[in-house]
């Protein structure tokens, strides 16, 4: 199986945040996607600093695209810039009802 951007992007689209019950993409979490040969970075962020949830929602991150055969994961959080409802898709917003 060839990787791909698109295919780690849908494989990420089925982890939700377990707080609100929307993909980590949706949400607008996922900044940046960076795929070298067997390893990926994911530039990320949460919706809050003090998101208690965060280090579950990275070793989900971590599993499901080492079900596609990537074999190093690295995440990468970042607070700058900060998460805003701005970010979310539109199918978030629709979803949150914004």
């Amino acid at each position: 199986m060839l990787i791909t951007e698109k295919l780690i992007k849908q494989k990420l689209l089925k982890i939700m945040d377990p707080e609100i019950n929307i993909s980590i993409v949706d949400l607008g979490l996922i900044y940046k996607i960076e795929l070298k040969k067997d390893a990926v970075k994911i530039t990320m962020t949460l919706t809050s600093i003090a998101c208690p949830l965060g280090p579950m929602i990275q070793d989900e991150i971590k599993e499901g695209l080492k079900e596609l055969g990537i074999k190093k994961v690295n995440i990468k959080l970042v607070f700058d810039p900060p998460w805003n409802p701005e970010k979310m898709t539109k199918k978030g917003r629709k979803l949150l009802g914004i």
